[in-house]
């Protein structure tokens, strides 16, 4: 017996589908449909953009026939159908709408294609169209084992930092996806912030994009995988823009947005959101420059690889901040010389600025302006997570907020701008503060 998984090739929306509807008087009605989507193992979703024959005829008669064709070998299947609801808001609507962007950007009907509510149906039976298919040309991958390499990295990482670079390298060696980036989620902000990304020439570490924004954003907010198999205008983006602020004594207008890293003409995006249950963490994001180049059975590969790392960094962030730090190792002497620099603090967002190059913001941004105060003061250098978290001047966010990664996210920032400050890991929940050149410090 057929089911729905066997056939969920044909649910790409490479290939428009056919659909019959017949009205109260018995007659027949055929139409195109842009997409038949995949909901679960015995509903899918039919595009509803337009109120026509078909729409009529489904709201005064469920029962429906749709006729949907395998891309590769154009093997064609019979779903009978029969209506239950529309939805017009929610996960299935949103991966619709980024999908259908999608198809209609790769037909030239952008536009046209506005996607008004998703028909959800329950499959009733799947028939096989007789014929004669064509061979597969395309060999398949091993996702499977994909997954089960990649797991075995995960579990290999004794801290955040390690976590998040093997599972970019994970996606490279075992799924051979060159190009992707991992977000954490910052709650108060609304938006997601760049940890680690592999493939792009500039990392984008500190690149920010809005909850449901792009294909990152929408995946953030509605909890659920959003994946294009077409270039599309309406959810592509190559960096996070952001307004210029006009910073007063500082000659006109200073930008803090960090670049988003992309690819010029992403042709295959998916982005999978990582959580620990019901708590989102944050957005697993790959991308092509091929079409078609991420299907169904890389969605569900990846959803796996996600949960992993949702549940791994839960796990970590738990342990790191849950008890004691140890003892620092002892510090090692540098030396500070050379001209020095001066470092601007902005209240309004805690973004820095050194020697108007612009740093960080936001939670990475006020812990580096108390670490370079302590510094100042008392020539201290040695910190704990903890302390930093119970520190009440800085008004961090809860524990889910997930503080190691803004120290991650601080660390890379500093190493990439060459700063001449540096933090590093001295133990677990502890770091260290390392100044080469002597520095000013100006609130503004």
């Amino acid at each position: 017996m057929l089911t729905l998984d066997s056939v969920r090739n044909c649910l790409e929306g490479a290939i428009p589908s056919t659909v019959a509807t017949c009205s109260p008087d018995g007659t027949p009605n055929l139409t195109l449909v842009s997409q038949v989507h995949y909901v679960d193992s015995s509903h899918v979703a039919l595009s509803f953009q337009f109120f026509n024959k078909t729409r009529q005829n489904v709201l005064a008669n469920p029962q429906v026939t749709a006729n949907v064709i395998d891309p590769e070998t154009a093997a064609q299947y019979r779903l009978d159908l029969r209506f239950l609801r529309t939805e017009t808001f929610g996960p299935v609507f949103e991966s619709m709408k980024a999908k259908l962007a999608g198809i209609a950007s790769h037909t030239g009907m952008t536009g046209i294609f506005r996607l008004q509510g998703s028909d959800i149906y329950q499959v009733l039976n799947i028939t096989e169209v007789p014929g004669r298919p064509l061979p597969l040309t395309s060999q398949r991958r091993n996702l499977l084992s994909a997954v089960r390499s990649c797991s075995v990295l995960l579990n290999q990482s004794a801290d955040l930092e390690t976590l998040l670079d093997h599972a970019l390298a994970g996606l490279a060696s075992q799924f051979r996806i060159r190009h992707s980036m991992i977000l954490m989620l910052d709650r108060a902000g609304r938006r997601l912030y760049t940890v680690g990304s592999l493939g792009y020439r500039q990392s984008g570490v500190g690149s920010e994009i809005a909850l449901g924004c792009g294909v990152i954003g929408v995946a953030a907010e509605q909890g659920v995988p959003i994946r294009i198999t077409h270039m599309t205008a309406e959810y592509s983006y190559s960096r996070a823009m952001r307004d210029s602020v006009e910073r007063a004594g500082m000659g006109g207008k200073l930008e803090t947005a960090i670049p988003l890293p992309g690819l010029e003409e992403s042709r295959s995006q998916m982005a999978v959101p990582i959580a620990f249950g019901k708590e989102a963490l944050g957005v697993l994001y790959v991308e092509s420059p091929e079409d078609m180049r991420f299907n169904y059975d890389d969605e569900d590969a990846l959803v796996a690889v996600a949960s992993q790392l949702g549940t791994a960094i839960h796990s970590l962030q738990q342990n790191t901040e849950a008890h004691d730090a140890a003892p620092a190792s002892a510090p090692v002497n540098t030396s500070v010389s050379g001209a020095a620099v001066v470092i601007r603090h902005y209240a309004a967002d805690d973004s820095i600025f050194i020697d108007d190059d612009y740093l960080i913001k936001g939670v990475a941004g006020a812990i580096f302006w108390k670490l370079l105060h302590d510094y100042n003061r008392n020539q201290r250098t040695d910190f704990s997570n903890r302390e930093l978290r119970l520190d009440p001047t800085l008004g961090l966010p809860d524990i889910t907020d997930n503080l190691e990664a803004r120290l991650i996210l601080l660390q890379r920032r500093l190493s990439e701008r060459n700063a001449p400050q540096r933090i590093e890991k001295t133990g677990r929940g502890r770091l260290r503060l390392h100044v080469t050149r002597p520095f000013t410090l100006i609130e503004k």
